[in-house]
């Protein structure tokens, strides 16, 4: 009988250990990335049972961390950052190196572990980046990502990604900071960008036109064009993760880059697992005084998050909830520093223990984000109170008031109560049928983009939160005869339709309510309060959809095609 090849036994131990304990850790409502460190802890030789030794893994797990950095590439898309806006651009260009600075002034101090002259420096590039992996799942869940605060954090997350890959180009000369060696490296990483965005433009589209027409060539074809640039950085002094990195990025562009994505991420999950064992596997035994800078680290990135983010936003008058919500969002490490980490390992920048401490600083904030990002709107609720004592009341944009609209202009009929995407359909539909309704209708929401475009067109609007009975008597609610609440339950913060119905019906007894309910048992509850109607969007859609159907069974709906064209066409809402 054949002994099975050390290598075999050991990744296939890995991979069963690492899907065990990731199951456990979704179970547990856990990023599943911190079961595979545990996997690698467990079985490690530093603190676990010594079933696998690093060595064993190590290069085969590097092909998962090249991978992953191609992904992430990727998903930079070069075009959505220059037409990011100046809000995120303005954001995104100063967290980064304002969180690494506060980092190198500050970590000292907490007396984070480390002997090595680059210790700080990693903790503080470490500190400074966040988890995409975590954020865009959590803020998925919650329905989130289309909002101004996830917009602000999803665009923070892809410019922390262009920062990495600053600091990928410098990371290999640290030894010796020369500013000739600096620039040299800042150089190299320049023309090798430079190279792979010129083949973009010249070469790869005719290759990748040819080669999307066989699907197994557009996967091999993809990952040669991955390794080629991987290769030519690693000729160049540069690492191969910020070529595999740079290569994601030169073809992010592509009509392809979709389909790329959805035939590697397989590929990528296998390997990046065994990257994060291998990475489990190196963590020192934690020792109390480890543990404790962890925490300190922990709290660091958190503090950071909110002197980095929050002071931006609130200066560019975005408003306390769209400053202080980001900043939530983004409090964790990020697997790229766990990555950056790794990588400092291997270049002796840094030892195990700082590695260590990096990773339990992952673990904590990984955890506590969980529930940070899931219950944002309500810690900020918390917050908001001590923000205005402070003296950080709402600030608009220049030149508006917390309420625009004539002061002589008559009772405002309609109160649209919290605007989203159903509101801002309703107000298109209102006004193309009666112009004349705009002197009527007021809009009551928090959201500044919103209060922004509803004073461009001319429509009065009150700045404020819909879930606060204050906010709904200094609006003049009282002057509605209509009020309309579209947004369902899984929109509204701090509130519900029915609590929302049931303070609307005490503060103007006499007017019709409508509310707007996602299951139907909540539909039944809210004409039992009161409710003039109920606006089921579920039901509404869905008989327009049966009659297409009906016909389409039947014949080509040509018809109600150009008739949704030409409205689509025609369309200019609030929230497009």
């Amino acid at each position: 009988m054949h002994e099975t090849p050390v290598l075999l036994a050991q990744v296939g131990l890995a991979i069963v250990l690492a899907a065990t304990l990731a199951y456990i850790a979704k179970l547990l409502r856990q990023p599943v990335i911190l079961g595979y460190i545990a996997a690698g802890v467990l079985a490690g030789p530093a603190q676990g049972f010594g079933w696998l030794t690093p060595e064993a893994i190590e290069p085969i797990s590097q092909l998962g961390l090249i991978l992953l950095l191609f992904m992430i590439g990727l998903e930079i898309d070069l075009k959505k950052l220059r037409q990011a806006g100046a809000t995120v651009i303005t954001v995104g260009a100063l967290q980064f190196p304002l969180g690494v600075l506060l980092g190198l002034l500050l970590i000292p101090l907490l007396g984070l572990p480390g002997t090595g002259r680059f210790a700080t420096a990693y903790y503080a590039v470490a500190a400074a980046l966040s988890s995409t992996m975590i954020v865009v799942k959590l803020l998925y869940d919650k329905g989130e990502l289309d909002t101004l605060p996830g917009r602000v954090t999803l665009g923070t997350l892809v410019f922390q990604d262009v920062w990495a890959i600053l600091f990928l180009a410098l990371q290999p000369n640290l030894d010796d900071p020369r500013p000739v060696l600096l620039v040299m490296s800042i150089a190299k990483g320049a023309a090798l960008v430079g190279f792979a965005l010129m083949m973009s433009r010249l070469a790869l589209p005719v290759l990748f036109r040819f080669v999307a027409k066989v699907p197994e060539l557009l996967l091999i074809g993809s990952l040669a064009w991955c390794f080629l640039v991987a290769l030519l950085a690693q000729w160049l002094g540069l690492s191969l993760e910020m070529g595999a990195l740079i290569a994601g990025v030169a073809l992010s562009t592509f009509p392809y880059n979709l389909d790329v994505i959805a035939k590697i991420i397989s590929l990528r999950d296998f390997f990046i697992t065994l990257f994060f064992v291998a990475l489990g596997t190196k963590v020192a035994r934690p020792s109390t005084a480890m543990v404790g800078a962890a925490l300190l680290g922990a709290l660091f990135v958190l503090g950071s998050r909110i002197v980095t983010v929050s002071p931006i936003l609130y200066a560019l008058r975005r408003g306390n909830r769209a400053s202080a919500i980001p900043a939530l969002n983004l409090s964790q490490v990020s697997e790229f520093s766990l990555v950056i980490g790794a990588l400092g390992v291997g270049l002796g920048h840094i030892g195990s223990e700082e590695l260590g401490t990096i990773v339990y600083m992952m673990i904590i904030t990984a955890v506590g984000s969980t529930y940070l990002i899931q219950y944002n709107d309500q810690v900020f609720r918390a917050i908001n109170p001590w923000l205005e004592r402070f003296g950080l009341v709402e600030r608009l944009a220049s030149g508006q008031r917390a309420s625009s609209g004539s002061l002589e202009s008559p009772l405002r009929s309609l109160v649209l109560v919290g605007f989203w995407r159903h509101a801002s359909s309703l107000l298109f539909e209102l006004l193309s049928r009666d112009a004349a309704l705009a002197r009527l209708i007021r809009v009551i929401d928090f959201n500044p983009e919103v209060k922004d475009e509803l004073d461009r067109r001319g429509i009065t609007n009150s700045y404020g939160d819909v879930s606060h009975v204050a906010t709904l008597e200094h609006a003049h609610v009282d002057e509605g005869r209509v009020l309309v609440c579209t947004l369902p339950d899984s929109i509204l913060k701090g509130t519900t339709n029915l609590k929302l119905l049931r303070q609307l019906k005490a503060l103007v007894p006499g007017a019709r309510v409508i509310m707007t309910a996602e299951r139907l048992p909540a539909a039944v509850e809210l004409y039992r309060e009161g409710a003039a109607f109920v606006y089921v969007p579920r039901l509404t859609s869905v008989r327009e959809l049966a009659e297409i159907v009906i016909h389409a069974l039947d014949a080509d709906p040509v018809a109600a095609r150009e008739v949704a064209e030409r409205d689509l066409a025609a369309r200019s809402e609030v929230l497009p």
